[in-house]
């Protein structure tokens, strides 16, 4: 299967998986609450596949374009209601039953997310150990005392099992704009605590780069051996490099490193470099030209191949596995944190601090969605459990068309005992569209970039 089937395939799973989780949540408590549920539909668009099911002969469907879902209820306002049920109809219900119905999606993102990561921790999640692979020069973690070789052991008293299990943590302290100890135990067995002010880190640092730019940890990472793992189009491509190749010298030099192989690019942008290399046990020299690319101000060569990596030794590969009750409280901790992360970096993107290319749409979900799937069912469930919580806290904004957005108005006629006017709405309504819109050409930016970059 190609690349860009798999990932559309993982892709369609993760979100009708999500869309059935939301939607479901409406489903079950308009049912639950007596309300009739006309339809349930997973997609939008023409429909290719429906059944009826149930006492009230509700409509399931799924329909062609694979982007969201929503729950049709009966309702006065879309539609003549028969008499006999007219106290089934959604908008004869009072606010309170509303108001349950229209939470309950993103409550149930939030109870999936809670639900999954407690699972994948009680059977395992494949990791790395937290050793310091390399602490970058002026960093606040070099000045804190943290050196390469040092494995992590607690942040701010919490456990630290593997290098990724409190990134998200590091996070909301960054954005919090506080401090944090890390204890971590060097060569010699000995543990010492280390204070990182976070503060310090620029608000547009903050982003999944953190832990490695902004900090300036850098975990372990396998060296770089001499062979092509992948390439793109481009003058390697060309001059005939295949994935595979193992490189040997470079204008009659040996390569010694890959680092070095490519500083020696880098240097020669627009200049013919002869490669030497073997393939299936033959030796071949080819010729390649540098594309000149400008990178931070000045023109450099790029010839687009990406090294092989050397096999992860087992004494640096971990599985974490917590027990049931505290996969219950790591898993509280996870949703709620990463609950306030998105909301806070929202908060700092209408400040102008934070950038808005950390916004993401369906292209760069897709990828996360191929890569986490390719690496095992342990990393794509954590990331469903990511885009859950991201679903959950989105679709509780305040913004018309949005859950949030009737939650505010339902909430607001609790306050002065009527429903809003209906123009109020249609100007609310009119609103909001216009607010999605605009975030999702921002998001189809982004992932545009992203691929160009």
């Amino acid at each position: 299967m190609s690349d860009f089937l798999f990932h559309l395939l993982a892709f369609i799973v993760a979100i009708g998986a999500l869309i059935v989780v939301h939607e479901f949540g409406h489903f079950w408590v308009a049912r639950t609450l007596g309300i009739k549920v006309l339809r349930f539909s997973v997609g939008f668009g023409k429909p290719l596949w429906t059944r009826r099911f149930g006492a009230d002969r509700t409509e399931f469907v799924v329909a062609a374009l694979p982007l969201g879902g929503y729950v049709k209820m009966l309702d006065e306002r879309e539609g003549e209601v028969p008499r006999a049920q007219r106290d089934r109809a959604f908008n004869r219900q009072p606010v309170s039953k509303r108001i349950a119905v229209v939470v309950a999606g993103p409550l149930f993102n939030f109870l999936f997310a809670l639900v999954a990561f407690w699972a994948v921790y009680l059977v395992g999640v494949d990791g790395l150990r937290p050793v310091i692979g390399r602490v970058l020069d002026g960093s606040i973690a070099e000045q804190a005392g943290l050196k390469a070789g040092d494995e992590l052991v607690a942040i701010d008293g919490m456990r630290v099992q593997s290098w990724d299990q409190r990134r998200i943590y590091l996070f909301e302290r960054a954005l919090a704009r506080k401090a944090v100890t890390i204890e971590a135990r060097d060569g010699t067995g000995a543990t010492r605590a280390h204070r990182l002010d976070l503060s310090t880190i620029p608000v547009a640092q903050i982003n999944s780069s953190l832990v490695e730019r902004g900090i300036g940890l850098v975990g372990y990472f396998p060296p770089y051996l001499p062979i092509v793992g992948a390439l793109q189009d481009g003058p390697a491509k060309r001059a005939g490099m295949q994935v595979g190749d193992r490189l040997l010298r470079i204008e009659g030099e040996p390569i010694g490193s890959w680092e070095s192989l490519a500083r020696r690019i880098n240097d020669h942008p627009g200049e013919p470099l002869r490669f030497t290399l073997e393939r299936d046990g033959q030796r071949l020299d080819l010729t390649v030209t540098p594309d000149p690319v400008e990178h931070n101000g000045r023109k450099i060569g790029r010839i687009f191949i990406y090294p092989k990596f050397a096999e992860i030794p087992p004494e640096m590969r971990v599985k974490v596995r917590l027990g049931p009750l505290e996969a219950a409280g790591e898993g509280l901790r996870h949703v709620w944190t990463s609950s306030r992360v998105i909301l806070e970096m929202l908060y700092e993107m209408l400040r102008l601090e934070a950038s808005t290319s950390n916004i993401s749409g369906p292209i760069t979900i897709a990828q996360y969605a191929g890569y986490s799937a390719r690496i095992g069912v342990d990393q794509f469930m954590l990331f469903l459990v990511a885009i859950s919580i991201s679903l959950g806290v989105l679709n509780l904004l305040p913004i018309p068309v949005l859950d949030g957005g009737h939650l505010l108005y339902y909430v607001l006629e609790g306050v002065k005992g009527s429903p809003l006017s209906e123009r109020t709405m249609v100007v609310g309504q009119q609103l909001g569209i216009a607010l999605l819109m605009a975030l999702m050409v921002l998001a189809f930016y982004n992932d545009i970039v992203r691929l160009l970059g």
